[in-house]
């Protein structure tokens, strides 16, 4: 009698069985079932044999219980059948669309119903199909309602009951997001000579729309089918040629369908006032609608600038004639003046500030008893200013621009604002900042950021600068600026490679020729804004330039000539770094910033 061969591993234990070389202890631990040594295709039964339940000899019974689920078919190996191990290669259909084509990876769900169940995770009957699936606020499961959306025709609402009285079409699981080809551009259709109609129906008693009711059972179909089928070809017409997502489009669709049932007066211009209150119901992107009603002559915009409510609101505590005489200035500043002194309307930002410094100052003329700013004298000035140099020359700037105004207005007949001069002001010295998030930032798995964070960090651009470059600007390793070009760095041109990657799998679409795109102005053709910069870095940006033009001023021991070619600054402001950035071996006195 031979003896047992011995491990190959251990050399202590014998064999686990013919054909092995290593013992029960040694074998190595693998989620992968061995095949069955007669017919290869079947995994082995159990762990310790080598044939599946099909090849063993002389079989008395059948496979056992699944340890998981108890079925008695379709056994697969250790213990389990093949829907319940883990490595059986088994494709079945969706337990909640029963749609063909899913796996085990998302627990035999497809991607649309595990989506459908976030957006919706109560199971209840289906009012429809009478199953126990998870359904929509209206009673619907997800099959039902693809049903209906592939029997609907076009410009008519979903009825959901009609469209599953016969049965319903099943599909393959996962292909409804299938990247289809780019289609031709769609030229904007001639609008119909009759709309918008000229009159307005009157109501006897005006009432608000319940748009949430409404959400819940069903709005009527439009009065005028006619108007809604041009309305529907203008939407489709934009959002190809801005590469609108599928549900942007369905979005806004349905929110334009809901604008012409609600209206009072059929066919006239829908009031942007109307179609803000669809924020109520979370439909659409109120920015999308009014675009396509502009688009299509169909949009009056009734809504009030948000300027002038935030007017109102810095008038108060102020005196009646005093109010009075700041909105002619308010006015002058928002609408130009065509009448001498003639004048160019200001940007918003300019007119915040200006007007804010002053009503401080006008709040204390009125606390003092005056009650118009003719009655306002030079000590009277002199009184409300802020001891603050930098608060007290702004303050300064505004009441003279007030008070200029007013006197030539004649409004007023004395400017008591002449011959006040402002303290200089000392302009603070540049200090590094923490690059710790600096770090975090451009190292980052989110390519969006660390490309904004490269380009400021390595090249020092103005925010306004990043946001409005384009993406013919970057070519040949280099950025095309209007006043300079920027070779780019090494790792700023990686990291734009990958943000252009992610920019061409998010939008593929899209009109907007800027390089910096968000889920806002994607749709668009409008540049992001400059606060979107700070808030995506996480690190101030202006204060990341600073920090970026110091460094430079500290390496280059303060050369003036190389911070202005870097960086397009003027020449005070680079002495301004440089003399931060450098040791004088005199003291020297700094050129004040105009």
């Amino acid at each position: 009698m031979s003896r047992p061969r011995r491990c190959s591993r251990c050399a202590i234990n014998p064999v686990g069985y013919p054909g092995r070389d290593t013992c029960y202890q040694c074998v190595p631990k693998t989620l992968t079932p061995r095949p069955c040594i007669r017919c290869g295709v079947n995994p082995i039964a159990y762990f310790g044999r080598s044939t599946c339940y099909e090849c063993v000899p002389r079989r008395r019974k059948g496979p056992p219980r699944c340890k998981k689920c108890g079925t008695t078919t379709d056994y697969f190996t250790a213990g389990r059948c093949r829907r319940c191990h883990r490595k059986a290669p088994v494709v079945d259909s969706c337990g909640d669309c029963l749609a063909w084509g899913v796996t085990r990876r998302r627990d035999w769900i497809c991607q649309g119903c595990a989506a459908w169940r976030i957006r919706f995770p109560t199971s209840q009957r289906c009012r429809c199909c009478q199953r126990w699936v998870p359904v929509n606020l209206r009673g619907d499961c997800r099959l039902c309602m693809r049903q209906a959306n592939l029997v609907r025709p076009k410009h008519q609402r979903n009825d959901v009951l009609r469209a599953n009285r016969y049965g319903q079409q099943l599909f393959l699981a996962d292909l409804f997001r299938q990247k289809r080809p780019e289609p031709k551009p769609v030229a904007l259709p001639a609008r119909p000579r009759h709309y918008p109609v000229a009159h307005r129906q009157l109501v006897l008693l005006p009432t608000e729309p319940d748009l949430a009711a409404g959400r819940r059972g069903g709005f009527a179909e439009p009065p005028l089918p006619d108007l809604a089928s041009y309305l529907d070809d203008v939407l489709v017409a934009h959002a190809t040629a801005h590469g609108w997502a599928k549900g942007t489009v369905v979005s806004a669709r349905s929110a334009i369908r809901i604008l012409l049932a609600t209206q009072q007066t059929p066919g006239a211009p829908i009031t942007a006032s109307d179609v803000t209150k669809l924020r109520t119901i979370e439909l659409s992107s109120t920015r999308n609608v009014t675009t396509i009603l502009r688009i299509a002559g169909m949009l009056h915009d009734d809504r009030e600038p948000s300027i002038n409510a935030w007017f109102r609101a810095q008038q108060r505590d102020i005196a009646t004639p005093m109010a009075d005489e700041l909105r002619l200035w308010f006015e002058m500043l928002r609408d130009g003046s065509t009448t001498p002194p003639r004048s160019r309307p200001r940007t918003r930002r300019t007119v915040t500030s200006l007007v804010s410094f002053a009503v401080g100052a006008l709040r204390d003329f009125s606390c003092a008893g005056h009650q118009s700013l003719r009655t306002i004298d030079r000590q009277a000035v002199l009184d409300v200013l802020p001891t603050d140099a930098p608060r007290r020359d702004k303050t300064l700037t505004s009441l003279r621009s007030l008070f200029r105004y007013l006197k030539a207005r004649r409004v007023i007949f004395t400017n008591p604002t002449t011959r006040i001069r402002s303290v200089p002001v000392q302009l603070r010295e540049v200090l590094p900042i923490d690059l710790d998030p600096v770090r975090d930032a451009i190292t980052s798995d989110n390519p969006l950021r660390a490309a904004l964070a490269a380009l400021i960090a390595f090249h020092a651009l103005r925010p306004h600068q990043v946001v409005a470059i384009q993406l013919h600007e970057i070519r040949d390793g280099r950025l095309h600026l209007p006043d300079r070009t920027i070779p780019l760095a090494t790792p700023v041109r990686q990291r734009l490679a990958a943000w252009l990657d992610e920019r061409q799998r998010r939008w593929p679409n899209t009109a907007n020729p800027h390089l910096f795109l968000n889920h806002y102005n994607a749709t668009r053709t409008a540049p992001a804004s400059t606060n979107w910069i700070t808030k995506t870095i996480g690190v101030s940006a202006q204060a990341l330039r600073m920090d970026r033009i110091l460094h430079e001023a500290i390496t280059t021991a303060g050369d003036v000539r190389r911070l202005t070619d870097m960086f397009g600054v003027s020449v005070p402001t680079a002495e301004r770094y440089a003399f931060t950035g450098i040791e004088p071996a005199e003291p020297r006195t700094r050129t004040p910033l105009p």
